[in-house]
């Protein structure tokens, strides 16, 4: 998942996929080699946030260190009150550690992590053509009351003698299908 930023000089070029180079020195500054310029790890989750590419390595040895400097972010932001890493989620990931399967927990995260991004945006997607659970709830009180008619009318409202109009008498009707098909598969299963 390659994403546009800066590279180590900061030329920034239009396709330039390189990732910024952040240096971590002893005193545990942080430096941006694309600004020139000391930044604390609030501006690192920051750049998560906005989608900035960048690799943290040690001034000193020169070791890639993002990992480490990630792991700490999100220790602050546990630790700040936004807690989303449950204490039982903790506790599995120590436990993997040592463990045969640990080689797959990585890859198997990054999928899950995936999956759910997926999900995410689909859900965004659907809202953006109104709420699909009122639609859902709409389609629950139709069939409630196919199925149980006159129920949620209140007091003085229409009878149930009374000619139902056109367009809701096919409503009622594709619910009744839909109810009787439903039925048919519920007695088909057990």
């Amino acid at each position: 998942m390659a994403r546009k930023s800066k590279s180590e000089s900061g030329s920034g070029e239009e396709g330039d996929n390189t990732p910024i180079i952040i240096k971590k020195y002893a005193n545990r500054r942080l430096y941006n080699t694309g600004t020139s310029s000391y930044i604390t790890l609030d501006h690192l989750a920051t750049m998560v946030r906005e989608g900035q590419d960048f690799k943290v390595v040690d001034a000193k040895s020169g070791d890639d260190i993002t990992r480490t400097v990630l792991t700490q972010i999100i220790m602050d932001e546990e630790h700040g009150g936004q807690t989303m890493l449950p204490t039982s989620f903790l506790r599995e990931i120590i436990s993997m550690y040592g463990n045969q399967m640990q080689a797959m927990v990585p890859s198997y995260l990054e999928a899950s992590m995936a999956a759910f991004r997926k999900n995410q945006e689909e859900f965004a997607k659907s809202m953006m053509g109104g709420n699909p659970f009122g639609a859902i709830a709409k389609q629950n009180m139709k069939m409630f009351e196919a199925a149980f008619p006159g129920a949620g009318k209140t007091p003085g409202a229409a009878s149930e003698n009374q000619p139902v109009e056109p367009e809701r008498g096919d409503d009622i009707r594709e619910l009744k299908a839909e109810l009787a098909a439903l039925k048919e598969k519920l007695d088909r299963i057990s």
